[in-house]
C-alpha cells in the first residue's frame, strides 16, 4: 500500500464536511432519504453547497467506484485547489482492486482542474483509502454546477 501520511488536509476537509450535516436520529430516519451531497471549497475552507442526494448521484458514485484502477499516489499537503465532494451512499459499495476489498458507505471525490481526480473512501474501521479511477466526472460536475 502507498504511504498516506499527507492526508491531513484531506482528512480535515472530510471532517469539516462530516460536521456540516448532523446525523439523523432513528426517529427522523427515513429509508428512502439519503444524506445530502456536499461541496467543500478547498480554498475557502468550508462547505459551499449542499445538494439533495438522488438516484443520479448514486449512479455517479457507483460508476466511480466501479472504475477504480488502483491505489493513488501520495497527495501533497500543498495541493490546495479545487473541491471535495461528499456523496453518501444509499447502500455500501465494495471496491475491489490490487488484492484489496474495501466496503464504502460514502465516497469523497477530490477534484482539482489541473490534476486527475481521486476518490477517498473509509473502510468500516475508518481507515482511509485513496483510489484512482477511470469514470467521466463531467456529468457530475455539471449537475453540481461547476465548470468541467
Amino acid at each position: 500500500m502507498t504511504k498516506i501520511q499527507p492526508l491531513a488536509i484531506m482528512l480535515l476537509a472530510c471532517l469539516i464536511i462530516g460536521l456540516g450535516t448532523p446525523a439523523a436520529s432513528a426517529s427522523e430516519a427515513q429509508p428512502t432519504r439519503l444524506r445530502p451531497v456536499q461541496v467543500f471549497d478547498v480554498a475557502a475552507g468550508k462547505v459551499v453547497k449542499t445538494i439533495e442526494n438522488d438516484a443520479q448521484f448514486q449512479q455517479f458514485a457507483a460508476s466511480w467506484l466501479g472504475s477504480v484502477t488502483g491505489l493513488s499516489p501520495q497527495l501533497k499537503p500543498e495541493d490546495k485547489c479545487g473541491h471535495v465532494f461528499r456523496v453518501p451512499l444509499g447502500q455500501p459499495i465494495t471496491v475491489r482492486t490490487q488484492g484489496l476489498e474495501v466496503s464504502a458507505a460514502e465516497v469523497f471525490l477530490f477534484y482539482c482542474p489541473q490534476k486527475p481526480a481521486v476518490l477517498l473512501v473509509f473502510d468500516p474501521q475508518r481507515k482511509p483509502y485513496i483510489f484512482t479511477f477511470d469514470a467521466d466526472i463531467k456529468p457530475f460536475l455539471r449537475k453540481v454546477g461547476l465548470p468541467s
